[in-house]
């Protein structure tokens, strides 16, 4: 793969449109980033899980903060990418006209990484699956295609991020968002069909990146970025080679905020978060630095800083040498699983700790499991209402639906995902309330 084909200022929806003059489009890839934060689904993320659902009064991270910061490391590792290229080639721009955007393709495509996350995280997308798998929604396992219902019974958050960002929703206009073709591939980090997805000997398959209602888009987008395809049936292509960078933004942010996150709520203390923090600062000074400070929570934002700057510095540095193992899509690993020791270990005792004591806390998967019904119960009311429409009531259910959800198709598949638009776009809290009026549990107000 080649960089003057990767990188495209071509938006989705607005191709006729298309200026491949550098000078023009340098400042699209800005535009993708204000066009996302400005949206309604991504401030809808304020109030979706990122691992403590409903933290009440102690303020954590939620999937809207965490994009944000995913985005300002991206931009991060973006930029050093480009200074390094710079610095080996001073020429290097007017070879690769749009080569010093990549900073903002990779800060893009953070922001909208999470897009497609349903209420209550990974709780959210397993209580969607479940619906298919184990619940009533079995019924419609002989009305879809096998691919279709690899869909369902795997819903994914990064499939229905690019489905978010190239459906032509009702009244929204075809392309509402027109993201650059770059962008968009950066998102994608399992480029393949469902079908296809959780195979984990391979980077590019251990998930899914896109429905089959939106297969032909990427594959559009993929031809014309000249991804490498690796299979035909069932489709799965390569990386877009900035996938890497997006992807070790979020593993950097996850990994060490999660753990700033649980000091705040106490699920972990002090000196548990200061001894794997101090493995990573790569700072022999600081242990006396932290004998200055006293509030305990300005001690692990420094600690936080350091750590996150030392990852940066370690992920920039691979990506920059392994580039071209990356061009050739031969690079099967996440960046974060292959820098350097001691880091490396860290990490891996860090999400060995956050498994053990952070994911599995009580209180967490206590409302992980209330998430689960919550979801599970709004999918069992609005699938068979949208699908059936023979009755008073379902009719009244389907009238809750916003416009914009609704499909003028007619198989089942269709009509599934249009519930599944509505219910995936969810906050937390709409989706609480929400179930409690329909089912009774609470009375809704005129006012």
């Amino acid at each position: 793969m080649k960089w003057e084909k990767l990188l495209s200022a071509k938006r989705w929806g607005s191709e006729d449109k298309y200026n491949a003059d550098p000078a023009e489009a340098r400042s699209e890839f800005q535009r993708d980033y204000d066009r996302l934060i400005f949206s309604s689904p991504f401030r809808r993320l304020q109030n979706k899980t990122q691992v403590f659902p409903l933290p009440g009064s102690v303020f954590v991270h939620n999937r809207l903060t965490h994009s944000l910061e995913v985005a300002s490391v991206g931009k991060s590792l973006g930029r050093i990418f480009y200074n390094k290229l710079k610095k080996d080639d001073p020429n290097i721009d007017d070879k690769l006209p749009l080569i010093s955007e990549i900073g903002n393709i990779v800060s893009a495509a953070c922001l909208a990484h999470d897009l497609g996350n349903p209420a209550f995280g990974h709780s959210g997308e397993a209580a969607i699956s479940h619906y298919f798998t184990n619940d009533a929604g079995l019924q419609y396992r002989d009305k879809v295609t096998e691919s279709q219902w690899a869909d369902l019974t795997h819903f994914e958050g990064n499939a229905n991020a690019f489905r978010i960002l190239t459906h032509p929703y009702a009244g929204k206009g075809y392309g509402s968002f027109a993201l650059t073709y770059s962008t968009l591939a950066a998102i994608a980090k399992y480029p393949c069909e469902s079908i296809a997805g959780h195979n984990k000997s391979n980077i590019y398959t251990k998930k899914y990146g896109f429905f089959q209602s939106e297969q032909t888009g990427f594959q559009k987008i993929a031809a014309d970025l000249e991804l490498d395809m690796v299979t035909e049936s069932p489709l799965v292509y390569k990386r877009h080679p900035l996938v890497y960078l997006v992807e070790a933004a979020d593993d950097i942010c996850y990994n060490i905020i999660d753990l700033e996150d649980a000091h705040r709520l106490k699920i972990l203390s002090y000196s548990e978060v200061e001894t794997l923090l101090l493995r990573l600062c790569n700072d022999p000074k600081m242990p006396a630095r932290l004998l200055e400070i006293d509030d305990e929570d300005a001690k692990i934002s420094l600690l936080r800083a350091k750590s996150i700057s030392t990852l940066i510095f370690q992920c920039s540095e691979l990506f920059y040498n392994e580039q071209d193992a990356i061009l050739s899509g031969d690079f099967n690993s996440g960046l974060i699983d292959a820098i350097q020791e001691p880091y490396r270990s860290v990490m891996k005792d860090i999400a060995k700790i956050s498994v053990n004591k952070i994911y599995n806390y009580s209180s967490v998967v206590q409302i992980e499991v209330a998430g689960y019904k919550v979801m599970g119960g709004l999918l069992e009311e609005f699938v068979p209402a949208y699908l059936n429409n023979n009755s008073h009531y379902s009719r009244k259910l389907v009238d809750l639906i916003p416009k914009q959800f609704i499909t003028s198709k007619t198989d089942e598949y269709a009509k599934i995902q249009t519930v599944l638009d509505f219910v995936s776009g969810m906050t937390d809290l709409y989706a609480v309330e929400l179930f409690r009026k329909i089912k009774g549990i609470s009375f809704p107000s005129l006012s």
